[in-house]
């Protein structure tokens, strides 16, 4: 399978549809409408407005984390999280407060957290709950993707 020369990406601030060239992925891409960093090397806030599109738009993998501000372990696992988002720069890397989306998690029946959930065009690929190291981290959506 050969690999396209441009990737959809979609804007998690407008939710604009940006057309970007493969390799110039790691050149730290704009959106065309709002200017925001589509592959900032960290997790991007994604809301509930731009979730779907987001997800369903973008030809990248998506590893998600679903997240609460009063949660121990996923104030833990954050900075393992961004350290993950920092070394894969072919897949992006987006954080949804379950408090603040609370249909975003009722919709992928988010029962703890942590939860990851690795989506590829659109469809979820696998889902993991639960705290871990960027080591392990990698190595599980290397070996999904």
């Amino acid at each position: 399978m050969s690999t396209p020369a441009t990737s959809n990406l979609v804007c998690a601030s407008c939710g604009t549809t940006n057309r970007v060239p493969v390799a110039r992925l790691g050149d730290k891409p704009v959106c065309a409408r709002c200017k925001a960093p589509l592959m900032p090397g960290k997790p991007i806030d994604v809301g509930e407005a731009h979730f779907a599109r987001f997800i369903a738009g973008t030809d990248l993998p998506v590893v998600v984390d679903f997240w609460a501000e009063w949660c121990g372990p996923c104030k833990m696992m954050a900075p393992q999280f961004a350290a993950a988002a920092a070394q894969l720069p072919a897949v992006r890397f987006a954080k949804v407060d379950t408090e603040a989306a609370p249909s975003l998690g009722a919709r992928y029946r988010v029962q703890s957290i942590p939860t990851l959930i690795l989506f590829h065009k659109g469809a979820e690929v696998a889902r993991r709950s639960g705290a871990i190291a960027a080591p392990e981290l990698l190595r599980w959506i290397q070996s999904q993707v």
